[in-house]
């Protein structure tokens, strides 16, 4: 991370990013299901970072009722995937968490200068960088510098250079963008956001894995 992105960086009260978790996405996929009983292993981890209260309450509201817990060797009635709406989901199903930052400063990088941890990414040519919130502290995982874009504008913007604890760094060239716009991590792909499964790909890592790391550790809304 530059000197001028680090000063602008810790300036800011609130460098936390936002897990969004969708009730009317949560319900839609628990109908869908067709199940009746839901196992508690669906709630483990806060249930995998979208909130239990929340996902109890949307559940109750479907009309399903916890599973005998002496049964605890049954197939799970539920599926997680498919109720959190992971990649390998049925077609069916609905991302339920949005994930995503905000830009907190734009900067002008010239050809050969370098950014992030160890310079491990070089400018080509002179281009524009976003310093956007959201690091391995919170789920972004180390990995994904240089691997996968986010969303800012309704246009995909690459990750480059080492993801740091709390923040990332974007390319954005010459696109109007400027501080506070909203970076979308992941989300809904029928929503032209970027995919969860692009993610696993990137990683290795489970959706469950990625996402409950994400719920957990970001600041978290949730919406109708």
């Amino acid at each position: 991370m530059t000197g001028a992105f680090r000063e602008r960086a810790e300036s800011r009260p609130d460098r936390t990013p936002l897990a969004t978790v969708s009730r009317a996405a949560l319900m839609q996929n628990a109908v869908s299901s067709q199940a009746r009983t839901y196992s508690s292993r669906l709630l483990r981890s806060d249930a995998w970072g979208h909130g239990t209260d929340v996902v109890v309450d949307v559940l109750s509201e479907a009309g399903l009722t916890p599973a005998d817990p002496a049964d605890a060797a049954a197939p799970d009635p539920v599926d997680p995937v498919a109720l959190f709406g992971l990649p390998g989901a049925p077609a069916a199903s609905t991302p339920a968490l949005r994930f995503s930052g905000a830009v907190l400063a734009t900067k002008n990088l010239r050809a050969g200068e370098g950014v992030s941890y160890g310079y491990l990414y070089r400018a080509a040519a002179d281009t524009r960088i976003a310093l956007v919130t959201g690091g391995y502290g919170q789920g972004v995982v180390r990995s994904l510098g240089g691997s996968v874009a986010v969303t800012i504008g309704g246009h995909r913007r690459p990750i480059v250079g080492r993801v740091a604890m709390d923040v990332c760094v974007v390319e954005i060239a010459d696109a109007a963008i400027q501080r506070g716009d909203e970076a979308v991590f992941f989300g809904d792909p029928a929503r032209d956001e970027p995919s969860l499964g692009e993610w696993c790909a990137a990683t290795g890592l489970s959706g469950g894995e990625l996402v409950t790391a994400a719920g957990l550790h970001a600041a978290r809304r949730v919406i109708a």
